[in-house]
C-alpha cells in the first residue's frame, strides 16, 4: 500500500508520467497503470474460465455421482479419492488426483444449501423426538425423548419414554399442554409414521387415526416440513441437541421413568430464566407473548393411547405390540378392544374394561393376571401345578402353608378348595385374605368356608362365629361312645 500511495502521489500531485514513474520506482509500466487505475491492490482477477483438458470430459460423470450422493447415507457418499479411483478404473481417466480433488471441493462448496433467517409469531410450536443413553432402574438403555418448542420465546418441554410410539407422541403432547397451561394455534412436525400414514401425491398428509383424534380434541392446525429436511423445523431440532447436551450429560441415572421426567421438567423450568443471544429479555419473559396467543386447555385431557382391536385366544390372551396380555377366561374367543398407554395396556369388551396390565416393552413377553385363570383351574384342577399364570405369583407364606395342609388332608379335593380360597381375591384385598388365613391357621379351621367367614367378618368388622349355627343347611351329626360289649359281640360273631 505504501508503494501505491507513492506512485499515485507522484502522478496525481507531482504530474509525473507513467514512463518516468516506472523508471524512478523500478516497476513495470503495466504495474504503474494498475496502480493509477485502482486505489488499492485489486487482487487476482481471472479473465477466462479455467480449462481442464484432461478432466472436462469427465465432469458430467462426477456431477452425476455427487447428485446421487444427496439421497445416500452421509457415511456412504463419494470422497474425492473414491471419485478419482472410479474415474481411473471405470472411465479411463489418465489425469492426476489433484485436479479431481479441486473440482470436487468446488462443486461441494457451491452445492451447499442456503437458508433464510426466520421470524416466528407467538402462539405456534414445533415438536420432534430425539434419543439418548440413560440408566433407568440400574439398566443402561436408549431413551426416546419428546421435544416441544415454542419458537417465539424458545420455551421448551422435554419428556422421555422407552420408545417413540404413537402413545408416546400423544402422551408428550398432553403433558406439554399441561406444562404450559395452554394449547398452541399450530404445531410443525416431520413426517413420522406414527403421525402420517402416507404423503399424498398433492403433498397433503393422510394422518393416522389417533393423531387426527388428538388434533381434533385440542383443535390444533398441523403443519409439516419437507421429507428429509430437518432445517424446516430448525428450532425443535436445535432443542433436541440442546436437551441431549445439557439435560443428559453425564448420562442420567434414575430409579424409574417418573423420576427422570420430573428432573427433565425441572430443567425446562430453570431454562426459562436464561437470556439467549440476540435477545434482551429472558425466555420466561418472552413466554408471556406466546401464552397470550395460545388457546385455553379443554375441560378434560385427551386419552393418550393407541387404540386397536383384537381377539382372545384359546389360552385367554390378547396380543399387542408383540406381547401377550391375559383376560378373564369367560371372554375366551371374543373380539375385544385394546388401549395401549405408555405405562399400561387396558383391554375391554363393549363398554366394560376386563383387564388392566402394566405395559411391557420386551418382545414375546407373556403378561398374566393369575386371577383371570382361577375359574378354569378350579374346573381343571389337575393343571394347577403346571399352570403358567400361577408361576412366580408372590403370595404371603401363610398361603403356601394353607395349601400344604389342604392337600395333605384332602388330596385332589383339598387342592380345589385352595383354588376356591384364592378366588376370594376376586372380591377381597390380599391383605384382608392374608389375615383371615392366618386366623384360620391359628384356630385350626382349615377350610374354604371358615376362611370365607373370617374374611367377611374382618371386612364387616364383626366377631367370627365358627359353629354349626352359621350353617343351618348342613346335616347334624351325633357322636356316641362305643362300649366293650359291642366289640365282644363282633368277636363272637366272627367265631361262629
Amino acid at each position: 500500500m505504501d508503494l501505491y500511495l507513492k506512485v499515485r502521489q507522484a502522478h496525481f500531485q507531482d504530474g509525473l508520467s507513467g514512463r518516468q514513474i516506472a523508471r524512478d520506482f523500478g516497476v513495470s509500466r503495466d504495474s504503474v497503470a494498475k496502480m493509477l487505475a485502482y486505489s488499492e491492490p485489486p487482487g487476482y482477477r481471472r479473465t477466462a474460465p479455467i480449462r481442464r483438458p484432461k478432466l472436462d470430459a469427465f465432469t458430467g460423470q462426477i456431477d452425476q455421482w455427487l447428485a446421487e450422493d444427496k439421497v445416500r447415507p452421509r457415511k456412504q457418499r463419494h470422497t474425492a479419492k473414491r471419485i478419482f479411483e472410479r474415474l481411473r478404473d471405470e472411465c479411463g481417466f489418465d489425469g492426476g488426483y489433484t485436479i479431481v480433488k479441486d473440482y470436487v471441493r468446488t462443486r461441494k462448496r457451491t452445492g451447499k444449501e442456503m437458508f433464510v433467517p426466520l421470524s416466528h409469531q407467538p402462539g405456534h410450536a414445533q415438536a420432534d423426538f430425539g434419543e439418548a443413553l440413560v440408566v433407568i432402574g440400574g439398566v443402561e438403555q436408549k431413551a426416546r425423548f419428546f421435544a416441544f418448542d415454542l419458537p417465539h420465546s424458545d420455551a421448551c418441554y422435554v419428556r422421555a419414554y422407552p420408545a417413540a410410539t404413537t402413545e408416546a407422541w400423544l402422551d408428550g403432547h398432553v403433558h406439554a399442554f399441561a406444562f404450559f397451561g395452554a394449547v398452541p394455534q399450530s404445531i410443525l412436525y416431520d413426517n413420522d409414521r406414527c403421525l402420517v400414514a402416507r404423503i399424498m401425491p398433492d403433498g397433503t398428509r393422510d394422518r393416522t387415526q389417533r393423531f387426527s383424534a388428538m388434533l381434533s380434541h385440542y383443535v390444533i392446525r398441523d403443519r409439516y416440513g419437507r421429507p428429509g429436511k430437518g432445517n424446516d423445523k430448525g428450532k425443535v431440532e436445535g432443542l433436541v441437541g440442546y436437551a441431549r447436551r445439557n439435560f443428559m450429560v453425564p448420562i442420567p441415572s434414575f430409579p424409574d421413568w417418573d423420576a427422570f421426567n420430573a428432573h427433565l421438567e425441572e430443567q425446562c423450568r430453570k431454562r426459562q430464566g436464561d437470556v439467549l443471544r440476540g435477545h434482551k429479555a429472558s425466555i420466561g419473559a418472552r413466554l408471556d407473548a406466546d401464552l397470550s396467543a395460545m388457546r385455553e386447555l379443554p375441560g378434560v385431557p385427551f386419552d393418550a393411547c393407541d387404540l386397536q382391536s383384537g381377539q382372545v385366544t384359546s389360552t385367554s390372551v390378547v396380543r399387542y405390540r408383540g406381547n401377550d396380555y391375559s383376560v378373564p377366561v369367560a371372554y375366551g374367543h371374543r373380539e375385544v378392544w385394546i388401549k395401549g398407554f405408555v405405562t399400561r395396556v387396558v383391554i375391554g369388551s363393549a363398554a366394560e374394561v376386563i383387564a388392566d396390565h402394566p405395559r411391557s416393552y420386551d418382545t414375546g413377553d407373556m403378561v398374566f393376571d393369575p386371577l383371570h385363570y382361577l375359574p378354569l383351574i378350579e374346573h381343571k384342577i389337575m393343571a394347577f401345578d403346571q399352570a403358567a399364570p400361577l408361576q412366580g405369583w408372590e403370595l404371603p407364606e401363610a398361603f403356601a402353608t394353607l395349601q400344604r395342609l389342604l392337600e395333605a388332608r384332602q388330596g385332589k379335593t383339598g387342592k380345589r378348595e385352595y383354588v376356591q380360597v384364592l378366588r376370594l381375591l376376586e372380591r377381597f384385598e390380599v391383605d384382608a385374605l392374608h389375615l383371615a388365613i392366618k386366623d384360620a391357621l391359628r384356630m385350626g379351621a382349615i377350610s374354604f368356608d371358615a376362611i370365607k367367614h373370617l374374611v367377611l367378618c374382618r371386612v364387616e368388622r364383626r366377631p367370627p362365629r365358627l359353629d354349626l349355627d352359621v350353617y343351618p343347611f348342613l346335616p347334624r351329626t351325633s357322636i356316641t361312645t362305643t362300649s366293650a360289649a359291642s366289640y365282644m359281640s363282633l368277636l363272637a360273631g366272627g367265631g361262629a
